[in-house]
């Protein structure tokens, strides 16, 4: 886990930079003649430089407060949860806990720690699709060895992969309500952080951190439209 200063840290660091600049600003007198232009021009550009360290101040501790967010809903055990896992560069560990207890096996009980840069996948899956406060439904997170190997023997409905990234805490299968599988899919691949699963009948979208990589399981269900004495197939 990456640490991090806080802001008042980095404030303070900051707050001791400007002063010792101004400080050294006003500690030069200021002759005239051209000796005394030239110190005008030099206590100009250190005034330009305090301005350039206020503002890039400003931009790190908007970047240390940003926050990152996730609301799921588990459709095996009906739970439901919104927290904050991130905050700037650094994870949350009593958010992480929660997020693994969610995602935990549902028929074992089992919980493993998944790696966080999956939860950065799923958050930005929802920014790429433009629902920043989205509900993701989870169909499946963590697997136990035994779960897998168990949903294996259904593979030819399934499509289970016998070494998953699901056991390793590494992959989750979602759903994102009001959003196609299509869109779901192109918006995962879009971030091109690991591995993309396409599943249209089962309709939900594998993503993991895992390498880079895309499969589709099944096909989608053609429709038959039917008009007068003419027949036309679709997706």
């Amino acid at each position: 886990m990456r640490r991090s200063f806080g802001r008042g840290v980095v404030t303070a660091v900051v707050a001791t930079a400007l002063l010792g600049l101004t400080a050294s600003s006003m500690a030069s007198t200021v002759p005239t003649g051209s000796h005394g232009k030239m110190l005008k021009n030099a206590a100009h550009v250190r005034r330009s430089r305090v301005a350039d360290a206020a503002a890039s101040a400003g931009a790190a501790v908007v970047s240390l407060s940003q926050e990152f967010s996730l609301r799921l809903k588990n459709l095996h055990t009906g739970e439901s949860l919104n927290v904050v896992y991130r905050v700037g560069d650094t994870y949350l560990p009593e958010a992480l806990e929660k997020l693994n207890y969610f995602l935990r096996d549902h028929n074992t009980q089992d919980v493993a720690d998944y790696d966080p840069r999956e939860f950065d996948v799923l958050h930005g899956v929802l920014e790429r699709l433009r629902r920043p406060n989205g509900v993701i439904d989870i169909v499946c997170g963590y697997r136990t060895p035994e779960t897998n190997a168990a949903l294996r023997q259904n593979s030819p409905r399934t499509g289970v992969a016998k070494h998953s990234q699901h056991m390793e805490g590494k992959a989750i299968d979602i759903r994102v309500p009001g959003v196609s599988t299509v869109q779901l899919r192109n918006a995962a691949l879009s971030l091109r952080e690991g591995g993309v699963g396409y599943y249209p009948v089962s309709q939900f979208v594998h993503v993991d951190v895992g390498p880079v990589r895309q499969w589709s399981f099944g096909s989608a269900p053609r429709k038959v439209y039917r008009h007068k004495n003419r027949v036309r197939v679709g997706q």
